[in-house]
This record gives C-alpha cells, sequence and structure tokens, in this order.
C-alpha cells in the first residue's frame, strides 16, 4: 500500500522533493488549503462577471493583453491558450521530473493565489496518485511567463488532448483519464493561464539536476580520497586548522570528510616519514576545490528550495483584499542562475577527478605500475579510460557556459527579458551523466591503486567503498572490456550508493 504524503502547500522541506520524484505516495492536500483556493477561485468568478478588464482573466495574453475578451468566449480562451502554448519540442521529461512538475503546480495553485477552482487541483493530484505522466516535451521553454509550452502539454491532459505515459506505456490523454476514471475537464475563467504560468518545469528540473549532483558529489569526495591513499598523497592538507583559519564553510566540512575517510589507513601510515614535500594540486587542493564547490551546492540548494514553495503565476489573486495584481513571479531568474552555478560547480568536481585519474596512471607521479596494470606494454590498462574521462571532462566545460546571459526577447517584445532557466537546469541531468562516469573511472583507478598496495590496507570506510566497486568490477590483472566495469560503477555512482560514506546533511538546507 503506497505511503500517504500530506501536503502542506507551501511547506515542503528539501527531502520531500526527492519523495515527490520517485513517485509511490498517494498525495493529499491538508484540509486546511482548501479555503484559501476556493476564495481566490469566488473572486476570479466575480470579475470575470464584471465588467471590469484584468489581465489573464477577461483580456488575450502577452503583447494581446490589451484585447478584450466577451464573456461568453472566457471558456474557449482558456481552452485555447493551452491548445496554442503546447509548442514544446524534442524527448520527453524523465518521469521523475514529470512527478516533480506535477507535484510543484498542485503546491503553488492550493496556495490560492492562482484562482482556479478546488476541482483542477484535485484532478492534479488524480493524475499524480495514478502516475498517470503528461508526456512532456523538454525543449520550448524560455523561462519567462513561467515554462509555457511544458505545462501548456501537461494542462492539456486535463483537458483531454495530448499524451500522457502509465507505466512506460504512451497512450491517449482521454485512454489515460479514463483509467482513473475521469473525463476531460472545461477549463474556467483564469485557469488556463494558472496552469501555464509559473516555474515548476525549470524548478523540477533543476531539484533533479541537484540531486543528481550530491550523488556525484557524493562520489568524488569518496573518490579523491581513495586516489590520495592509492597515490601516497599526504593527509596533511587535511589538517582542521588549515581549513579553519580561511572559515571557508564548504573547506572546513570537506576537510573533515577527507580526515575520517582516510582515518586508520595502513597505507597512509607506511609513509608519513616520506621525503616527498607536497603533493600535486588534485590531491592537496581538494579542500579548497570541493568545498567551493559544496558551498555553492549548498546555495544552489536553498534557492531550489524556495522556488518549490513559491507561487510562480501570474496575475496573483488576493482574495482577502479583493485584488488582482500583475507582476513577474514567473520570470525564472533565480533557478537560470542557480543552474550556471551547479553547472560550475558540476565542471569542475569532474575537472578534478580526471586530473586525479591522469596522475593515477602516470607512473612517474603515482609510483604505481604503468596505466594501473603489471606487465604493461602488452597490456595498456586505464589509458583509454583517461581518456574517456578527459573527454567528458572537456564536454561538461563546455555544458557549462552560462545560460542565463542568453536573453533573447519573445513575444512581440513583451517579454523583452528572459531567463532560458529551463535550458541552464535540463542541462544538469547530461551533465551529471558525464560526471557520474568520471567519477566511476577514478573510482575504478584509485580501487586498482589501493590492491596494487597490498598488502597493506586502506581505511576501513575506503575499504568498504572498495569492496563495493569490487561487486561490479574486478582487479584489472588483464585486459579487458572496459566499458562494462565503467558502466557499473557508474550505476552505483547515480543510485547514491556512496552517499553513506558522508554526513547526510553535507548539502541539504
Amino acid at each position: 500500500m503506497a505511503e500517504t504524503f500530506i501536503m502542506e502547500p507551501g511547506q515542503l522541506v528539501f527531502a520531500d522533493l526527492d519523495r515527490l520524484a520517485a513517485g509511490g505516495l498517494t498525495l493529499e492536500l491538508a484540509g486546511e488549503a482548501w479555503g484559501p483556493v476556493e476564495a481566490a477561485a469566488a473572486l476570479v468568478h466575480d470579475v470575470a462577471e464584471g465588467d471590469a478588464r484584468v489581465y489573464g482573466i477577461n483580456t488575450g495574453f502577452g503583447s494581446l493583453a490589451k484585447t478584450s475578451i466577451a464573456r461568453d468566449r472566457l471558456r474557449d480562451l482558456q481552452r485555447r491558450i493551452v491548445l496554442s502554448h503546447a509548442a514544446g519540442v524534442g524527448a520527453p521529461l524523465p518521469e521523475r521530473v514529470v512527478r516533480l512538475v506535477l507535484a510543484l503546480k498542485i503546491s503553488a495553485l492550493a496556495q490560492g493565489y492562482s484562482g482556479c477552482r478546488p476541482i483542477v487541483i484535485e484532478r492534479l493530484i488524480a493524475l499524480y496518485n495514478g502516475d498517470v505522466l503528461p508526456v512532456i516535451p523538454s525543449k520550448g521553454s524560455v523561462g519567462a511567463s513561467g515554462d509555457l509550452a511544458p505545462l501548456a502539454h501537461l494542462a492539456a491532459v486535463l483537458i483531454g488532448v495530448g499524451e500522457v505515459s502509465i507505466s512506460g506505456q504512451v497512450m491517449s490523454a482521454t485512454e489515460g483519464l479514463a483509467r482513473i476514471g475521469l473525463e476531460p475537464l472545461e477549463l474556467e475563467a483564469k485557469e488556463g493561464l494558472a496552469l501555464l504560468n509559473g516555474t515548476q518545469v525549470s524548478t523540477a528540473l533543476a531539484a533533479e539536476g541537484l540531486q543528481g549532483g550530491i550523488d556525484c558529489f557524493s562520489a568524488a569526495l569518496v573518490a579523491g580520497t581513495m586516489s590520495v591513499d592509492a597515490a601516497l598523497g599526504s593527509d596533511t592538507p587535511f589538517d582542521p586548522r588549515i581549513s579553519a583559519i580561511r572559515g571557508q564553510p564548504g573547506q572546513i566540512a570537506v576537510a573533515k570528510v577527507y580526515r575520517d575517510l582516510l582515518e586508520g589507513s595502513e597505507i597512509r601510515h607506511s609513509h608519513e616519514n616520506c621525503d616527498r614535500v607536497q603533493d600535486p594540486y588534485s590531491l592537496r587542493c581538494q579542500p579548497q576545490v570541493m568545498g567551493a564547490c559544496l558551498d555553492h551546492l549548498r546555495f544552489a540548494a536553498g534557492v531550489i528550495l524556495r522556488e518549490a514553495n513559491a507561487v510562480t503565476d501570474n496575475p496573483l489573486v488576493f482574495a482577502a483584499e479583493g485584488d488582482v495584481l500583475s507582476g513577474g513571479n514567473f520570470h525564472a531568474e533565480p533557478i537560470a542562475l542557480v543552474s550556471d552555478v551547479m553547472a560550475l560547480a558540476l565542471a569542475e568536481t569532474g575537472s578534478l577527478a580526471e586530473r586525479r585519474i591522469a596522475l593515477l596512471t602516470d607512473s612517474r607521479m603515482s609510483e604505481l605500475p604503468p596505466f594501473l596494470v603489471t606487465d604493461s606494454g602488452v597490456n595498456s590498462g586505464f589509458m583509454i579510460a583517461q581518456v574517456t574521462a578527459a573527454a567528458l571532462a572537456s564536454e561538461n566545460k563546455q555544458r557549462a557556459a552560462p545560460a542565463s546571459i542568453d536573453s533573447l526577447p519573445t513575444s512581440a517584445n513583451q517579454e523583452d527579458h528572459v531567463s532560458m532557466a529551463t535550458h541552464a537546469a535540463r542541462r544538469l541531468i547530461d551533465m551529471n551523466e558525464n560526471l557520474s562516469d568520471i567519477i566511476a573511472i577514478e573510482l575504478l583507478a584509485a580501487a586498482q591503486g589501493i590492491d596494487l598496495r597490498k598488502p597493506l590496507a586502506t581505511s576501513k570506510p575506503l575499504g568498504q567503498a572498495h569492496a563495493m566497486i569490487r561487486q561490479v568490477a574486478a582487479f584489472w590483472d588483464q585486459d579487458r572490456l572496459m566499458a562494462p566495469d565503467i558502466a557499473g560503477v557508474s550505476a552505483l555512482v547515480r543510485q547514491g550508493a556512496f552517499r553513506r560514506f558522508v554526513p547526510g546533511d553535507l548539502v541539504a538546507p
């Protein structure tokens, strides 16, 4: 039986985002939420029945805002905005993202500032609970005036247009609605616009990018520590006194992770009195680089959580005061900027990991066999795995170029500055896929290096991480097909298997 999730609109916590994306929940709205929804809907109804011209209720949209719409055509107006705006292209959004979009739209509408009737929210809840997922094209939003095109594809399902996916099977919206005992809904004044306006798609993509980023970041900390041990690196750079006098919180937190993971390593103790003065930056400066990345991931998490709980509709209905106000909450600049920040952090994490892979495969630097394999020459070992990591790191650097600065005016220059948040956030999923592969290669290389240090043993936590790796990829005693090993460990990274080795609240706000 599915777990019941009682949603307090606008009160989601960080862990809720991952749970809602994963699904398997029965979502219910807290009972007290319905009152404000009904009050806002009543005000919209009164405005629609009156003579005053109010944007979004009895006018056209965008640059057509000055066009008045007759009372008997308001329902037609709401249907047509959904149909005309459903102009998305590209591959469908992942199921996790669509579930979260549904949940975030429910939370936003249920705060009672959008003016839609309770039945609209009830229908969205029914879609979520039935796992009837609208097929939403991934491209076509500029992240201003909301995620109009993708959200139009969601709204279209409510009126019986478009497609849905149920357990991976794609079917018409009407068939999908019928599966859960529903018929298409006729939208009233303001409801189509309320469904289309908002940053829920950008926010869901950013949240998914952040969750994947945390998986990769956690694994990168483990991989980086294993590389230190495999390369006979020093733990002196992780001394808390060094980080304390700089005062950067991310650096302080990350340095502690490295210390804790290395504690008790026989390999480390074997070279405490060696003549090496300093390690290369890719080993020595990990607290500084990864700490900076952590600070920015933490910042991003806070922005994403606030946006997930936000009302980003336009116009906004303030029932208590009897006001309907036009503003710009739909502009997704907060998500655009933090997505750019996250992209930089992901690119840097991968760039540093690739440098450690290169170090481990270079016998002059690591004092390990060339390319981490005995009988080198006949065996090429990790030679091309490092090349793959370099290719992926370079690709992520290219993807990290800021999206938020690339505004293009739309809607006959009415929407003359847009955020590009949707693209900015969507690329994070691809970047995380690349990053998980880079980290997988480093984990494999570092595990190989640790094996080559036997009979000396690594620390207990790193030994546990090593055992996880060896469950999917055996020791490299001679050349074999490398790709399955990378894929197996990369899957562990994406599943969050390495999160157990770092504090659970390392990133979460």
